[in-house]
């Protein structure tokens, strides 16, 4: 599947179609050079799916987490029964594998809550099976692919 970001004024619209195809996966790994997009997709997905907190990158934090707000809205029906949360992760920072087992990432990953992960190439041997793997790539005209 691909949708085509235009630019940053359709990036909500794209995030729609993201989540209208989600699923039963809950694992999302975003692949991308510096710049490309993935927190300002992820931010425009957690904003459609009605979180209000916040939505920062968490590079220096490693991990997020969001609240879904508890009105239930179209976009967000089709997760049931998902918790109420949103794990968003950033491994930029990751030096050694053993970080992210000393955070307990199985905790998060199998959770049942939506995971979100930015630079998953650090910690490609310990994703889950199913988790889906997003690409996201500048165009020459400025416009963003998101593949997955």
């Amino acid at each position: 599947m691909e949708i085509k970001i235009q630019d940053i004024d359709h990036i909500r619209e794209a995030a729609r179609e993201f989540i209208e195809h989600i699923g039963e996966h809950r694992v999302f790994a975003f692949y991308g050079k510096m710049g490309a997009g993935k927190t300002t997709f992820v931010k425009a997905i957690c904003e459609e799916l009605g979180v209000d907190d916040v939505i920062t990158s968490p590079t220096f934090a490693i991990i997020n987490e969001y609240s879904l707000t508890s009105l239930p809205s179209p976009l967000t029906s089709q997760l049931s029964p998902l918790t109420s949360k949103i794990f968003h992760f950033d491994f930029y920072r990751i030096k050694k594998l053993e970080e992210v087992y000393d955070m307990g990432y199985e905790d998060y990953f199998y959770s049942g809550a939506l995971c979100f992960i930015e630079w998953p190439e650090l910690i490609e041997e310990i994703l889950p099976d199913d988790a889906v793997r997003v690409s996201i790539t500048e165009q020459t005209d400025g416009s963003r692919l998101v593949s997955f």
